[in-house]
């Protein structure tokens, strides 16, 4: 295994991608089928929407730790050319042809209309702007975990922006992080005005009304300025797992092993209640104890002596590769094999449970093998390509400051 590896940062990511796919299967399991022994494990799986914090968490964590070293170094901040070509060429491709592999699949399939609302839901996914509007939340009928990604696409722009003002002020160690503390407070205060002042109309809000619907009963608790708070306490370990890069201690094991058991409590906790785990002020899956249990997971686990060698191993390494290409997948597999496949996921009947088994491992098997594929045959060569653009984008940054002369126009660098 790599020195440099990020121990438990792969468990993480794996679990959480398994854990938004079970969720989404164990949905559609009919409670009255359930035997008596699996009922506490089929009430925890559907809390397996609490995996979307993970993913916010574990994204602040690792897209600001170049940041944190930069900073504490006294270096310039790092390139946002390049932070964005790295964003744009690991989740773009994939995204944009699961998107719309969807839409031709839910006008073919499903007989979505193409009408304008419909037409304007997906340019808003396309355009990565989706998480703004509850009519635009879902950009597609029958992909829905598609909505977190103009989530995802918003932090990207705000990590940046509110570290810039760190770098500005020069302020360093820990006092940097003190001050990504207040950040997160006027981020908490920003999300608490959102829902002040952007209430949502009654009139067809409720999951019995589709995902239109569905969005205006998530919203305004769902927006882009909650879920970077999720996404800023990832930075915020980051800060501080930074600082104390290069320990070792048998201490990091309990830690991190006590954290991620910390976590399963929170969503156990929320068991009975709503899925979306509505917490303070209204954010979702369990804020801030989830992503804090997450964030000291991923601060002591890199320091660990045995115990993130051992939830890092070589599944979970390959999983936590291909897990967006299962994270954006998984729906519309699972929604293809139930619309194809009957009685896959047919669980009224006496035989529920064994459908449910068998649907579950299907949807699970197949949605492996696409994110597999999405991997190897589209996101690491796109990733590849984009850095041998980096080379040229360094290049230039490093050029002094001088004028140039391009097509008639003086052009400053």
């Amino acid at each position: 295994m790599p020195p440099n590896r990020l121990l438990g940062a792969d468990f993480l990511r794996a679990a959480a991608c398994l854990m938004v796919l079970m969720h989404h299967t164990a949905f559609r399991m009919d409670g009255n089928n359930i035997p008596e022994w699996a009922q506490p494990i089929m009430q925890f799986l559907v809390m397996g929407s609490f995996g979307v914090s993970v993913f916010f968490v574990l994204s602040g964590f690792l897209l600001a730790r170049p940041f944190w070293q930069a900073l504490d170094q006294g270096k310039q901040m790092p390139s946002l050319a390049i932070f964005t070509l790295r964003r744009a060429a690991r989740i773009l491709p994939g995204f944009w042809l699961a998107l719309m592999v969807s839409l031709v699949l839910s006008i073919v399939v499903t007989g979505s209309p193409l009408d304008g609302e419909h037409i304007a839901r997906f340019l808003a996914g396309f355009f990565l702007v989706s998480d703004w509007h509850w009519l635009t939340l879902f950009p597609v009928d029958n992909n829905g975990p598609l909505w977190s990604i103009g989530f995802e696409v918003t932090s990207y722009v705000l990590l940046p922006f509110c570290l810039a003002a760190l770098f500005a002020g020069r302020i360093r160690g820990w006092p940097a992080r003190l001050a990504w503390v207040g950040i997160i407070g006027l981020v908490l205060g920003l999300h608490w005005l959102v829902v002040q002042w952007a209430p949502i109309d009654e009139i067809g809000r409720g999951w019995d009304h589709g995902l239109v619907g569905g969005a205006k009963a998530w919203m305004p608790q769902f927006n882009p300025v909650g879920f970077f708070g999720i996404f800023a306490l990832g930075a915020l370990a980051a800060g501080v797992q930074v600082k104390l890069t290069g320990l070792r201690h048998w201490m990091f094991d309990v830690i991190g092993v006590l954290a991620i058991g910390a976590a399963g409590w929170v969503m156990a906790a929320h068991i009975g209640g709503l899925n979306e785990g509505f917490a303070w002020l209204g954010i979702p899956y369990g804020y801030p104890w989830m992503p804090l249990a997450i964030g000291v997971a991923l601060v002591a686990l890199p320091g660990s002596i045995l115990a993130g060698r051992l939830l890092d191993n070589r599944l979970a390494r390959f999983v936590a590769r291909i897990s967006f290409g299962i994270y954006i997948w998984h729906f519309l597999v699972l929604g293809m094999i139930e619309h194809f496949v009957p009685p896959a996921f047919q669980t009224s009947g006496p035989d529920g449970w064994r459908i449910w088994l068998w649907s579950t491992a299907a949807t699970l098997v197949v949605s492996i093998g696409i994110g597999a594929l999405s991997f190897y045959g589209l996101e690491q060569p796109m990733v590849r390509w984009a850095r041998g653009l980096e080379g040229a984008i360094v290049k230039r940054r490093a050029l002094p400051a001088k004028t140039l002369v391009q097509d008639g126009n003086r052009q400053v660098e």
